[in-house]
């Protein structure tokens, strides 16, 4: 059995903490064969657990404590801490490897609601479970979502190579804001999901450059933002934001745009992975 998990960038700016897409880096878990203890097989450095500490199984046997151990093999293309949803994908690829192995028979709103409880949020569980463009909220415990297809384009990753703590970036928003800022913040959202339901790209993008909730925070963390913004307005990408909590950015380009706008990012002085992307459509598959 193989399970293909999408990496995900969640807020899109103005949508945080509730909205994200699904885009085409994978997780790949394969189950191998029966064994005594629990192991890994992986390729992704000495900080990831190779036995059942590691998130994956964790979240497995939270959801099914006598599974048989097994021999996995992970392989990912998801950069670790840096906005693209690195451990939110562990977390979905656990919660399906108990649902196969212990026949939980969940749906896909169980998935949902167990990854959300464990991730805390469920702006990077959703994606990655549904794929393509997901709004999702958690209140009073309970989730809820609505799943819609993202507008064609490009998808630029910006990825610096330097890791930013999801902990560390959360650390510089304030504890709440002033009323009228927050009635402004959330127009700002509900007219960026709204044109993003209408196919409006265009109007997407300018919403998503206005974020009031956290971006305005979390600049001094990623001085280069506003440099591949001014770029984007240059070449005429439709808008950048903040991939999660950074310091990737995600660049949303017309393809015709996107070669240029790759030639131009090349150019910054900061150290960085650029990767053109798409809209992942389908969340986790099982083969």
């Amino acid at each position: 059995m193989k399970i293909r998990i999408p990496a995900t960038s969640a807020n899109l700016g103005p949508g945080f903490d509730s909205c994200g897409i699904a885009v085409s880096q994978y997780l790949h878990i394969e189950v191998l064969e029966n064994t005594k203890e629990w192991k890994i097989l992986h390729s992704l450095g000495t900080d990831i657990p190779t036995d059942e500490t590691n998130l994956l199984i964790q979240t497995a046997l939270k959801l099914a404590p006598e599974l048989s151990p097994k021999v996995l093999k992970m392989t990912s293309d998801i950069p670790l801490a840096r906005g693209l949803g690195s451990s939110s994908s562990v977390i979905v690829g656990g919660i399906e490897l108990a649902n196969r192995l212990g026949n939980l028979n969940l749906s896909q709103k169980d998935k949902l609601q167990i990854a959300t409880e464990i991730e805390g949020h469920p702006d990077n569980v959703a994606p990655a479970i549904y794929g393509d463009f997901v709004v999702a909220s958690y209140i009073d415990g309970e989730v809820h979502s609505v799943k819609h297809h993202f507008p064609m384009c490009d998808v630029i990753a910006y990825i610096p190579d330097v890791q930013l703590l999801t902990a560390e970036s959360r650390s510089v928003l304030p504890s709440s804001i002033p009323y009228k800022e927050a009635v402004q913040a959330s127009s700002i959202a509900n007219v960026m999901i709204a044109a993003i339901l209408n196919g409006n790209l265009p109007l997407a993008g300018i919403m998503m450059e206005k974020d009031r909730w956290h971006e305005p925070y979390r600049k001094k963390l990623v001085p280069h933002l506003d440099e591949i913004r001014a770029l984007g307005h240059k070449i005429g990408a439709y808008g950048a934001f903040l991939s999660g909590a950074g310091p990737t950015v995600l660049i949303l380009s017309p393809e015709e745009k996107t070669d240029q706008m790759v030639q131009e990012l090349e150019k910054l002085p900061l150290s960085a992975t650029i990767n053109v992307l798409s809209v992942d459509k389908e969340g986790i598959q099982v083969f």
